[in-house]
């Protein structure tokens, strides 16, 4: 096949993920994964578990995509009509694949459980399909050639397609088309809002060869810069390297990491780098920065724990905040946090900690301390910091914002920064 762009849709079925019941979280996750080895998605669409609709939807791309993924609708009941719809579209016939038979027979006798009829009829396949093993659930995956066209059908079990994309068509694409490789260089930065960066790096943008693409990507109080080519020669990989050192210069007050990945990741180096350990004192967060850090595979080299301190008794009693401090002060002001702060740090013997201490909504605040007043500090045997933010959003969003805002406060005082 030539080496023009190679375009993707994804399709996911089922009348959960148009009601909002389930998030789609595998149309993402595929993009990100196709987007890797060149291949771009030009549109993902979410379909109900509807005949005429997953027809004319498949019909729709398969006139300007190469491959069409889909997920969704092959288990064993009866809204379950992607397979027969497949089958008919393709004008094959059922029979029954004896290797996928097998696994689901293993399945049912692991867990000692009856092999009901339902479940052997999911090892059968249209015969015009190439079967795609299953190795973490009961139902195949099937892949189609049209007319040059590859068409993909997987189960909406996130790890069971996550399994088939990884082992098997993430690699069989690039056997099946000539893929230029897309070239991304990330860089995270904190501290500044999207158009006071865009103003900043007008002029680089316009600097810009027509074939390196900038794109802001903002979210939570940081903005990611991504600069994009399409190519696999050598002079675009070092034309967009030169770039992206010229885009780091011009953001360097600003810049957290030149890599994308996350800022929880960006602390675990550090603290990984400089031997040090964290602790954690949350109020208002509710756990949510430890669950961010403890996202983090190898996190147990540098997490001690947490404390959820909600009610004032456990920050008293745990953390040792004075009585007279939460008294005089209350629990969201700055002397609490700072006697947080040093509480996880004595507590839990670690050399830093971060505390956060808010008033998240959408009720609880006063003329004194609105809605998403929060206080936070970060603490190491020679210094605490406290610093105040004002966030006019929702509980979650509050949630989250406060939580970056943290973890960025700490990356500072890692970076003797503060």
């Amino acid at each position: 096949m030539n080496k023009s762009k190679i375009s993707a849709s994804i399709i996911t079925i089922g009348d959960e993920l148009l009601i909002g019941q389930t998030l789609d979280t595998n149309s993402a996750w595929m993009a990100q994964e196709l987007n890797k080895i060149g291949i771009w998605v030009r549109r993902r669409i979410a379909v109900g578990d509807v005949w005429d609709d997953i027809w004319s939807t498949l019909d729709e791309e398969i006139k300007t995509s190469q491959i069409i993924l889909i997920t969704g609708g092959l288990g064993p009941t009866a809204d379950d009509i992607t397979k027969p719809l497949l089958c008919k579209y393709f004008s094959g016939n059922l029979i029954t694949d004896e290797a996928a038979l097998k696994n689901v027979v293993d399945i049912f006798e692991f867990f000692k459980r009856p092999l009901l009829e339902v479940n052997r009829k999911q090892a059968e396949v249209p015969n015009v399909c190439r079967v795609i093993q299953n190795k973490n659930g009961t139902a195949p995956g099937m892949l189609f050639e049209r007319d040059g066209k590859i068409i993909v059908s997987m189960p909406g079990v996130p790890f069971e397609m996550k399994g088939m994309m990884t082992d098997f068509v993430l690699p069989e694409l690039p056997a099946l088309f000539d893929l230029s490789k897309v070239e991304h260089r990330t860089l995270l930065t904190a501290g500044i809002g999207e158009s006071f960066l865009a103003e900043r790096i007008k002029d680089f943008e316009l600097s810009l060869p027509q074939h390196i693409k900038l794109a802001y990507l903002p979210n939570l109080g940081m903005v990611r810069l991504r600069l994009t080519t399409i190519g696999n020669e050598e002079s675009l990989i070092n034309q967009i390297d030169e770039y992206f050192s010229i885009l780091q210069q011009h953001v360097h007050d600003v810049l957290v990491v030149n890599e994308d990945i996350s800022l929880e990741e960006v602390i675990g180096r550090l603290l990984i780098e400089q031997g040090k350990t964290l602790s954690l004192a949350e109020s208002c967060t509710g756990g949510n920065i430890s669950h961010l850090l403890t996202s983090v595979p190898g996190s147990s080299a540098y997490f001690k724990g947490g404390v959820v301190s909600y009610d004032n008794s456990v920050k008293q009693n745990l953390l040792g905040v004075n009585i007279n401090t939460l008294n005089n002060a209350g629990a969201v002001s700055e002397e609490t946090v700072c006697e947080m702060a040093k509480g996880a740090l004595n507590s839990m013997n670690s050399d830093y900690s971060i505390a956060v201490s808010g008033i998240m909504g959408p009720g609880g605040g006063t003329e004194e301390k609105p809605v998403g007043t929060v206080w936070i500090a970060v603490s190491n045997n020679t210094k605490t910091i406290a610093k105040k933010i004002q966030l006019p959003y929702n509980r979650r969003r509050n949630i989250e914002n406060t939580s970056i805002n943290a973890l960025n406060l700490l990356r500072l005082l890692l970076l003797n920064r503060l």
